[in-house]
């Protein structure tokens, strides 16, 4: 899509001046006469560099898509239209998302479903977004839907930022150390390396430890540089496969602590987001294989597919999870109430508070053990720097 200048009147006779995104000039030109506008000149927007580069660094972000659900919502509650919604909003949100909006704009007054023109954004609004937008125009319940997605977005971001915040203490300390070892040995360790070699002074085991770690990041740095890329592209390219991917996923779970928490994660993603396709009429089966293809365990997903063929052939969904090791039993128990009850979805959400509480519990008692732990290894970092440049100057000082 190209950006075009316009000048047209309104049905006011007034001169009105913007911008219109469109394939083509005559496409800009049918889409101003669309919106009542008489068309007065339409040329095409050329961008300075400066937006080019801006425009590479605007993202959409998961407030970005809460705020646009929500608003959406209201708008569609309130009686408009979704042309007319689409229209106030491409106005009133970050350029990223305006961009988007207005592509989507296009799309639905060119005569396709609002779900089908946010399926070409599918890097945007994921699976479980597009089938539950789906449900709502079909049911014609689409400003309750976006609601309930709108509160479900901004609960999956709320637990995902707990975690995130939890961890920044112990990032921040770890990337000081690091840092400030870099900042020994690259800059300070050779210029007493000097020293120590014109005294030749007797250097213990620790120094000499440091001082080959130095020459080696010192003149060898490309070396480690080269090694440490190697890595990464070995990880990405291991990453694609399958069995990499199931076997990791594996060794994951069994790492203490962050291995429960992660089984937490899940567990609460999970259960949120079939509780809510669920509660928004969505088919059991169907569901299943929407949230099965979110849950980003390969462990998980294959469990979740027997789930699925358990379902289908009319399993009750609280049986077939009770077949599979990797849930724990309190699952099963509530879904089997919410079947018996006819309220699937309302359980599984109470179910998902209480994951996610355990998520909580285990993220503050990982941050508690984490903080004894770095001041161990920090003390043992400094004790071990501090003998290995301090111990040969003082023996220097004694030959004096």
């Amino acid at each position: 899509m190209d950006k075009f200048k316009y000048k047209a009147k309104d049905k006011d006779s007034k001169t009105v001046e913007g911008l219109v995104e469109a394939a083509d000039i005559n496409q800009a030109a049918k889409i101003l006469r669309e919106r009542n506008l008489l068309v007065i000149t339409v040329n095409k927007k050329n961008e300075d560099l400066f937006v080019q580069v801006k425009k590479g660094f605007d993202r959409i972000g998961i407030q970005d898509k809460v705020n646009f659900t929500r608003q959406l919502s209201t708008m569609v509650n309130a009686g408009l239209t979704i042309t007319e919604s689409l229209s106030i909003l491409e106005l009133q949100t970050s350029p990223a998302m305006s961009n988007l909006i207005t592509d989507v704009l296009h799309q639905v007054e060119s005569g396709i479903s609002l779900t089908d023109a946010l399926q070409k954004h599918s890097n945007i609004f994921d699976q479980i977004y597009i089938a539950l937008i789906k449900a709502g125009e079909t049911a014609g319940v689409l400003d309750k839907i976006l609601l309930r997605l709108a509160d479900n977005l901004e609960k999956q971001n709320e637990f995902r930022q707990k975690i995130k915040g939890a961890m920044i203490y112990p990032i921040v300390v770890i990337g000081g150390m690091i840092g400030v070892v870099a900042v020994m040995i690259i800059f300070v360790i050779p210029k007493l390396t000097a020293i120590y070699e014109e005294f030749q002074a007797d250097l213990p085991i620790s120094t000499k430890i440091l001082i080959g770690i130095s020459k080696f990041a010192t003149h060898y740095w490309f070396l480690a540089l080269g090694v440490l890329a190697a890595l990464f592209f070995l990880f990405r390219y291991l990453s694609h496969n399958y069995y990499f991917r199931r076997q990791f996923d594996q060794f994951s779970f069994k790492i203490p602590i962050i291995g429960k928490l992660r089984k937490a994660m899940i567990l609460t993603e999970f259960t949120r987001t079939l509780g809510l396709l669920v509660g928004s009429g969505i088919l059991i089966v169907d569901a299943i294989e929407v949230t099965t293809k979110s849950l980003n365990s390969p462990n998980y997903e294959e469990k979740m597919k027997e789930v699925s063929k358990e379902v289908e052939k009319g399993l009750p969904l609280a049986m077939s999870l009770a077949k599979t090791e990797i849930f724990p039993p309190i699952l099963p128990q509530m879904v089997a109430v919410g079947e018996e009850t006819g309220k699937l979805d309302e359980v599984l959400v109470k179910v998902s508070t209480y994951f996610e509480q355990q998520a909580d519990a285990m993220v503050k008692g990982l941050t508690a053990a984490l903080e004894p732990l770095i001041m161990v290894v920090l003390g043992v970092g400094v004790g071990f720097l501090m003998m290995a440049i301090i111990m040969p100057i003082y023996n220097l000082t004694n030959q004096f």
